[in-house]
């Protein structure tokens, strides 16, 4: 018997959906059926196998996947359960697995998924070879800057559509939108839906120092763009706020806007604080103690982007992921997340994944010293520094805000601090 006949694969998928998740399924089956080996799809993560069972699993073949790269979510389900809360949930993950003959696992998930993987393949040791495949519409995993996470550019190609949408709402009724895309700790998403779809401005963590701000900064810089868009005769806009914002602001702050409940992995329930009307309100009062009237709507987008069918981008690039798990498992690799970088295969180990501050896996965040963010800074509307440094436009802003100069620089000058240096092209601002 073949060395790859004699293995038997376990695949399981981690946290929240992401499109192309049965792209990678499907062609990882595929590959390892093709080798002469069984293919054990483990139901709903590590939910299960961490209690010791693996009821629900079901074996996979050709026939059954050849055609699941076009859906979205998880044709064998997800859970957020997390094996590493304990030692003994660990030991029971990993006999599980191996009583049920499973010596190839591959793994599905973004960060948290991945460091559960490296916590199995620890503790199996030889028993069993684990590869982990990066997916998260977050686009935070540790890959090198130019690398994107699968589910990514599904996720911004619909949130596009839906901004775009709301912006001709916006414009047609003269009303504001705040729109709250995912993204636990960075901000890729929403920044790239909203420059793709020219959208009025970004609010990201990452613009923030050291990730810190308050529910009240938030809402004067979002008062200070629907002021500056008045002043330019315009009534509508649409914000992109990433959902990690709410990460970044003290917790007695977001007990006021509801419960704190907090997952397997120890993070927040974002959809659970109503982020994008507790700033609504705020952006609102404001508003109204300055006179300056407004609609202002809320908007939360991010289930109905991380279970959409994958656009052909992921669905190729998740099929060669799929592939490559596979047959890096098949010829003995392991305790490796799975890339592909400039169209070859690269395994990165685990360990190199890690923050070495935290011992947890590593969240890649936007680069806000970057060309791409620089000009995503200049095409937003939102107050700058030169606003404040010219007379004719800070007179502009005043009146907008039924204030005079000197009161709007003194309310809103701050606002400007952080803001990054203008971008230079050959000496040349």
């Amino acid at each position: 018997m073949a060395l790859a006949q004699a293995h038997k694969f376990g695949i399981l998928v981690g946290v929240g959906p992401a499109p192309g998740i049965n792209s990678v399924i499907g062609a990882a089956t595929i590959r390892a059926r093709l080798q002469g080996a069984e293919v054990l799809g483990i139901r709903d993560g590590f939910a299960g196998i961490m209690r010791g069972s693996i009821e629900g699993a079901a074996a996979l073949d050709i026939d059954a996947v050849s055609r699941i790269h076009f859906l979205g979510g998880s044709v064998i389900g997800t859970s957020r359960a997390n094996p590493t809360q304990s030692a003994a949930s660990l030991d029971l993950a990993v006999n599980t697995l191996l009583n049920a003959g499973i010596t190839r696992l591959i793994t599905i998930g973004g960060d948290d998924t991945a460091y559960s993987a490296m916590k199995i393949a620890q503790r199996a040791g030889d028993a069993l070879h684990v590869a982990h495949v990066p997916k998260t519409i977050d686009n935070d995993l540790a890959l090198p800057p130019h690398i994107d996470t699968f589910g990514f550019q599904t996720a911004r190609h619909v949130g596009f559509e839906l901004v775009k949408n709301l912006m001709v709402d916006a414009r047609s009724a003269g009303r504001w939108y705040l729109v709250v895309a995912m993204g636990r700790k960075a901000g890729h998403l929403a920044l790239g839906i909203a420059k793709a779809a020219g959208a009025t401005l970004s609010v990201i963590p990452e613009e923030f120092p050291d990730g810190k701000t308050t529910l009240a900064i938030i809402a004067d810089i979002l008062s200070g763009a629907i002021i500056k868009r008045a002043a330019e005769g315009q009534r509508d806009g649409v914000a992109v706020l990433a959902e990690g914002l709410a990460e970044c602001v003290p917790q007695a702050e977001l007990e006021q806007l509801g419960a704190m409940e907090r997952d397997p992995h120890g993070h927040i329930r974002i959809a659970e604080v109503e982020l994008g009307r507790g700033i609504k309100k705020q952006v609102e009062a404001r508003l109204a103690a300055l006179g300056v009237q407004t609609t202002l709507v809320s908007k939360d987008i991010g289930y109905e982007l991380r279970c959409a069918d994958p656009i052909p981008f992921d669905m190729e690039y998740t099929r060669d992921l799929g592939y490559c798990a596979a047959k890096f498992l098949l010829e003995g690799g392991s305790n490796a997340m799975i890339t592909l970088q400039g169209g070859q295969f690269v395994a990165l180990p685990f360990a190199s994944l890690l923050d070495p501050a935290t011992g947890r896996t590593r969240v890649r965040t936007v680069d806000i010293r970057s060309t791409r963010y620089a000009i995503a800074r200049r095409y937003m509307v939102r107050l700058r520094r030169d606003d404040f440094d010219n007379s004719v436009k800070l007179a502009a802003l005043a009146r907008a805000a039924n204030m005079s100069a000197s009161q709007f620089a003194a309310r809103f000058g701050y606002v400007v601090e952080y803001e990054p240096p203008p971008l230079t092209l050959f000496g040349t601002p």
